[in-house]
Parts: structure tokens; C-alpha cells; sequence
């Protein structure tokens, strides 16, 4: 695996959505959904507000692979379990990167269930 590239990260950062799909048992691509993503130094993270139970995050837990597309960059990647010691580097990030939005759907993706399903997206060569 290798990382982002800098253009990479900042188109992906500047991007209001991500579109995220995972990859099915038989190596094809699931529905894509759509999604936040947030930065932090040079990885990029993203959180299901509906926890670990949701569909397209349990999707994510089959294969750990799926791809990705925000800002002009499409990518596959391997989701990672985001490292709970940056729980309030990501819930910082959120806040600043979509504090435009009403504070109760920012505050969905800080609660104790989306931060259970936080992953890191790691690029695929």
C-alpha cells in the first residue's frame, strides 16, 4: 500500500462528499453511497452515523476493500479501524470541514455509534 499523493489529499479534502463503495464477497463492487470525508495530517477518515450496523459500513467489514471517488479522484482502498487515540482529531475535523451545516447533523458523526465505525482510508497501489 502506498500513501496520498498531495493532490490526492487536497481534492479529496476540498470535496464536500465521497462516494464509497465496498467490495462484494464475489470480488464486485457494492452499491456506492454517499458520504463525509475528513482529513487528518495525511489520512482521510470516515464515519457511519447510523454505527457499525449499518449497510454500507458492514460492507466495508467483508473484504476491507472498496473504492472511493471525491473531487475528481477515484481510488481504491482498504478500510482500516481508525485508531481510537484520534477519536477528537476526527470529531475536530468534522467540525471544522462541515461546520456550514446545521449543528445536529454535524454532531451525527461525533456520537459514541459513529465513532465505533470510523475507518481510515488506506489507497491501494
Amino acid at each position: 500500500m502506498t500513501g496520498w499523493t498531495a493532490d490526492e489529499l487536497d481534492k479529496i479534502e476540498t470535496a464536500d462528499e465521497l462516494e464509497i463503495a465496498s467490495l462484494r464477497s464475489d470480488g464486485t463492487l457494492g452499491s456506492t453511497r454517499t458520504i463525509w470525508v475528513v482529513r487528518v495530517d495525511d489520512d482521510l477518515y470516515v464515519r457511519s452515523v447510523n454505527g457499525r450496523t449499518s449497510d454500507w459500513f458492514r460492507g466495508t467489514q467483508r473484504r476491507h476493500q472498496g473504492r472511493i471517488r471525491a473531487g475528481g479522484v477515484e481510488k481504491d482502498v482498504t478500510f482500516v479501524e481508525a485508531d481510537a487515540d484520534l477519536e477528537a482529531r476526527i470529531d475536530q475535523a468534522y467540525r471544522r470541514k462541515y461546520r456550514r451545516y446545521a449543528k445536529r447533523i454535524v454532531d451525527s458523526t461525533l456520537t459514541p455509534r459513529a465513532r465505533s465505525a470510523a475507518l481510515k482510508l488506506v489507497p491501494q497501489e
